[in-house]
């Protein structure tokens, strides 16, 4: 599959190829929800907590005698009938994380990736020497028209430098390779892959 690669100094284009197997493979829209709907799941603290009638703090005694009133039987004011009362079947801390198959986790992520190429909203970002001025950067991203941007860089381009430049330009983020995810991926409109984050990419998956 060829894509257009991004020079952000000569802000000229060029044709790259890249492994059809997966940047061109017929997307997937159910396995990319299930991928995100997982890693959202991890994000969940599942700190949520309701009492139960037996951790109410309440009398034990019968709220009034048994017979004689004209009223309701009732028994401790802890039940869930009462303000104040337990709470039946409500949420407890719990973990929201649940198990989802290692091809399945690949497969969303080539999904992603071919939408995104699909669309035209994947580019490479040819190898060069990123420039690290924020006013430089910001130029370059308005020059071509791309904004709600994701960057993604490989494990020996340095990041921190980049980090600071990219710091005050909204909507764009920068990842590594080895951290690309479909979350990330679907939140941003346009992708920019390094050469070198090519080339990882494609022996990981």
């Amino acid at each position: 599959m060829k894509v257009k690669s991004v020079n952000l100094i000569k802000n000229k284009q060029k044709d790259f190829n890249l492994r059809d197997d997966i940047f061109d493979i017929e997307p997937r829209a159910d396995v990319i929800a299930r991928v995100v709907r997982w890693q959202l799941s991890k994000k969940r603290t599942g700190n949520h907590k309701v009492k139960s009638r037996s951790e109410v703090k309440a009398s034990t005694a019968k709220i009034y005698r048994q017979k004689g009133t004209g009223k309701a039987r009732h028994g401790p004011p802890s039940v869930v009938q009462f303000r104040g009362g337990g709470v039946v079947h409500g949420p407890v801390v719990r973990t929201h994380n649940h198990r989802l198959p290692k091809k399945i986790k690949t497969l969303g992520l080539k999904s992603a990736l071919s939408l995104k190429a699909k669309n035209g909203n994947l580019s490479i970002l040819e190898n060069e020497k990123l420039e690290t001025k924020t006013k430089i950067l910001k130029k370059s991203f308005d020059n071509l028209k791309i904004n709600n941007l994701l960057i993604v860089i490989g494990k020996s381009e340095e990041q921190s430098a980049l980090d600071l430049s990219l710091k005050n330009i909204p909507n764009v983020d920068l990842i590594k390779q080895i951290g690309l995810n479909v979350y990330d991926l679907m939140k941003k409109d346009s992708v920019l892959i390094t050469e070198n984050a090519v080339k990882e990419l494609e022996d990981r998956l």
